[in-house]
Order: C-alpha cells, then structure tokens, then sequence
C-alpha cells in the first residue's frame, strides 16, 4: 500500500484593507512574530533581489500539535501585488504560494488573498502515518492559518488599513 506523500492545503482570506498594505504584511516576514501567533522566529538565510526573490529565511512555526516547524522557504517567484511563490525544505518539504486580489472599487476595499500549501511528507512516520493523521493534520493547518488571519486583521488596523 502506498502512504500519502503530500497535503493540499488552500486557506482563503478577505481582508479589509488594499492589496499594497496586505502585500507588505505577507512580504515583511520578520514582523510576521508580531502579529502570526503561530510564527516564534523569522532569520534571514540569504538576501534576493529587489524584489525579493532569492530571499531565503528560517521561519519556525508553534503548532497546535505541541510541535514545532523549522521551514527554510526561498521565494521563487514574485508578481508584486498578486502572487508570491517559495519552495519549503526542513521538517516538511513543499512549495507555497499567495495570491492576492484587490476588490474592485465598487465592491469594496477588501483584498481577497488565497494561499495554497503542498505539503510533501518526508519517509518515515509522518508520511506512513498521513492516512490515519490527516484530518489531524489539516486541523492543525487551519488553526495557525486562522490565528494568523485573525493577527493580520489586528496588525493592519493598528497600521491604517
């Protein structure tokens, strides 16, 4: 029998507030412990462009699980404003991307950001044990990715949109 060798995970947000403020949130990663309470630390690895591609940093997270996650992402791609994409190796591997969309002016000035996560599960126990701990694990995903909707929403209203 053949163990599930990654995760699909999709978290969608509505923000109140302009692409370019919710843009500089996800980008500005080292301030991501001031307002994620899943994030405990952020250390830059390497500098990219003036974009940001090539930046590569350790970002640990705080699960509900008890554990930790140690990821070293490194953006691979940057559409400023609508898209970021890194690639994950560390205590799980995979490739993350955020796609963000400004309401139109009549809508309103929300900003509708979808991030998408495959996982891929390293051998071993994590990966043999995915049939069975894969609610658990999805669970978890939504409790940081909600913590961390709700911290984004506090810090953008205390910086004005």
């Amino acid at each position: 029998m053949t163990q599930t060798a990654y995760f699909d995970l999709v978290s969608h947000w509505r923000l109140e507030a302009p692409v370019s403020h919710v843009w500089r949130a996800i980008t500005e990663t080292q301030h991501w412990p001031r307002w994620w309470p899943g994030v405990v630390g952020v250390r830059k690895l390497r500098s990219g462009d003036g974009t940001g591609l090539g930046v590569i940093e350790e970002i640990t997270f705080r699960t509900g699980l008890g554990y930790r996650l140690h990821l070293q992402l490194e953006v691979t791609e940057v559409l400023k404003e609508e898209r970021l994409r890194a690639k994950a190796a560390g205590t799980l591997a995979g490739e993350g991307i955020w796609l963000m969309k400004q309401a139109a002016p009549e809508v309103g000035a929300h900003t509708d950001v979808t991030f998408v996560w495959r996982v891929t599960l390293p051998p071993g126990i994590l990966r043999w044990t995915a049939p069975l701990l894969g609610p658990l694990f999805r669970w978890n995903h939504k409790r940081v990715m909600r913590a961390g909707r709700m911290g984004l929403i506090q810090y953008l209203a205390l910086m004005g949109g």
